[in-house]
This record gives C-alpha cells, structure tokens and sequence, in this order.
C-alpha cells in the first residue's frame, strides 16, 4: 500500500530556507554537502551540516538534532537538502536517520521528495520494520 505524504505547508517551507541559507553558507565540496534544519515544538529553528570524515562521517540530520537536544527540546519537524549547482532539492533522511528518528523522534514529521515534489511524513511511518529495543 503507497504511503500517503501530505502537502507542505508555508511553515514547512520556512524550514526549508533555514536548511538552504545554512547550506548556501557552509557549502564545501568534499566536506559539507547536505544540511539540516529542524523546528522544536517551542518554535525555534536549529540547523547542522553533515560532516565528511574517513570512513564516514555524521549525516546533518543528527548534527541539527543534537543541536536541539543541548538546548533541551523537543523535535517537532526535519528537513535535509543538498546543492546541485544553483538548486538546493530536499533529501529523504537515509536508513540510519530513519532509525535515529525513529528511536528519537517518532512523531516529527519529515519533510522529504516524492517523485519530485516536496511533502511531509511521520518518522514513524518512513521506517517499515525499525529495531525497536526491548
């Protein structure tokens, strides 16, 4: 059965810039290509850049959450994005954000491309068959 996305909103959109001027800011090739931006339930916006590391490094996603969890708060939405030259389209979260707001924040909705138009979805409805732990 497909998933039923549902549309984006002017708030949404809001989160979007806040993911695009970090990125427009921080952009390195072959160190920072992705960023994040998560709303909290207070309201406030934080926003992170992955990190490129050897092997692998952490994804923005995880980056702009702890930054959220240090001031106390709680996820309420999530939005990654990469550059392709001058656009800046939004990335679904990989497996592992998937797992990691699954296991964190279940209920924030994840703003993500489908078939190449923006829309929203429940963490927890991203991930069929997360781990759950005992």
């Amino acid at each position: 059965m497909p998933m039923a996305f549902r549309p984006i909103t002017a708030k949404d959109r809001e989160l979007i810039d806040a993911a695009r001027e970090t990125l427009r800011r921080r952009y390195r090739p072959h160190r920072h290509t992705v960023s994040a931006a998560v709303r909290t339930s207070s309201g406030r916006v934080y926003t992170g850049i992955n990190i490129d590391a050897s092997p692998h490094g952490p994804c923005a996603e995880p980056v702009a959450m702890g930054a959220a969890f240090v001031a106390g708060e709680r996820i309420a939405s999530i939005v990654a994005l990469t550059k392709r030259g001058r656009e800046f389209p939004v990335l679904p979260p990989c497996g592992s954000c998937r797992q990691l707001l699954m296991d964190y924040t279940p209920d924030a909705t994840v703003l993500l491309t489908d078939r190449g138009k923006v829309v929203k979805a429940k963490a927890r409805e991203l991930l069929p068959g997360p781990y759950l732990s005992a």
